[in-house]
């Protein structure tokens, strides 16, 4: 298992190295001179010569992917060409708003999948299994954007009963900044009140970011649990007279859910980068919108790090995944 799991640390970082190393280069082949791009044209070349010289821009590419590696490796990412500030300082302010909102889609993630994939696998071939099929084919189908208007749509207009826009309410504070996350920080002060705040604003955004996955990985368990239960270990355990509801939970349902944990974790890294389009309908200030931002503007270094975090994120959740199925199944630790 050590040895599997230092292989994925390696093949891990080969991939981060590689990503480094296209964002850069995209980033740094767009057409047009990056300083007037960054500057505008009104600029002064005294302007446009500094701003090169800072991102080593009069240096060969080879050359200037290394010097902008080591300042990356240090912390560096430079200065955002439209808060004027460093990247790291940006990444400090609107990270933890993503990462509360994914961090909840997680958590319904979980919770929804599980329950719609037991009780589709319950109830196979039935009017239940056929309501949960309908439904995934919706929830895929449908983008989680189109899902975050819907719902902002029916919820904020039609049937106002939760908030809609930012993380809190005009007319609450936020809490003092412990964590970042409004409603760790609301609790941990004792400012439940706008724990409960930030709570509701929480829902509709992490909920559009949710449903298609919910109903994707309970189809995937659903399966799962349909194709094990017709195995003999199954059949062996039913004719000794157990209840079904200990067949389930005991014996069927841990070895059913490798796939679906392996599709969970894919699903969960993508929220970062899906995560997009809805903060800016929920106008969230969170890094997803801070990266969309930067991509219409062209801020080039501050696409650069949101691309590095996301790549990141999949890098920590694959690993977090592995770690998971070798505990569900030991072939893994054993052919490890």
């Amino acid at each position: 298992m050590r040895k599997y799991m230092i292989k994925r640390l390696f093949l891990g970082i080969l991939v981060l190295f590689g990503t480094s190393i296209l964002i850069f280069f995209i980033a740094r082949v767009v057409p047009g001179d990056v300083a007037n791009i960054a500057l505008g044209s009104r600029a002064t070349e005294a302007a446009k010569e500094a701003l090169r010289q800072e991102l080593y821009l009069n240096d060969t590419l080879p050359v200037q992917y290394i010097k902008w590696l080591g300042d990356v490796l240090r912390g560096n990412f430079g200065n955002s060409f439209i808060t004027k500030r460093p990247i790291v300082t940006d990444i400090k302010q609107f990270f933890p708003a993503t990462a509360e909102l994914v961090i909840m889609s997680g958590i319904f993630i979980i919770i929804g999948s599980f329950a719609l994939g037991i009780l589709a696998g319950k109830h196979k071939n039935t009017w239940v299994d056929g309501l949960i099929r309908i439904m995934s084919y919706v929830g895929i189908a449908i983008p989680a954007f189109v899902m975050a208007i819907l719902l902002l749509l029916l919820f904020g207009h039609i049937f106002p009963s939760v908030p809609v826009v930012g993380r809190l309410s005009l007319d609450v504070t936020s809490p003092p900044n412990v964590t970042g996350f409004y409603i760790i920080d609301g609790l941990i002060t004792g400012q439940f009140a706008v724990a409960g705040n930030a709570f509701l604003h929480l829902l509709l955004p992490a909920f559009a970011l949710s449903i298609g996955p919910i109903v994707q990985e309970a189809r995937v368990l659903r399966s799962s649990l349909v194709d094990n239960s017709s195995k003999e270990y199954m059949t062996v355990s039913t004719g000794h007279g157990l209840p079904r509801n200990v067949l389930i939970n005991k014996y069927l349902l841990k070895p059913s859910s490798a796939s679906m944990i392996t599709v969970m974790g894919m699903d969960f890294a993508s929220l970062l980068g899906n995560a997009f389009l809805v903060e800016k309908i929920y106008n969230w200030p969170g890094l997803s919108r801070y990266g969309i931002n930067a991509m219409l503007n062209k801020d080039l270094n501050a696409i650069c790090a949101v691309v590095l975090i996301i790549a990141i994120t999949f890098f920590i959740v694959n690993m977090i995944v592995d770690l998971a199925l070798s505990a569900l199944d030991p072939r893994m630790r054993i052919g490890g």
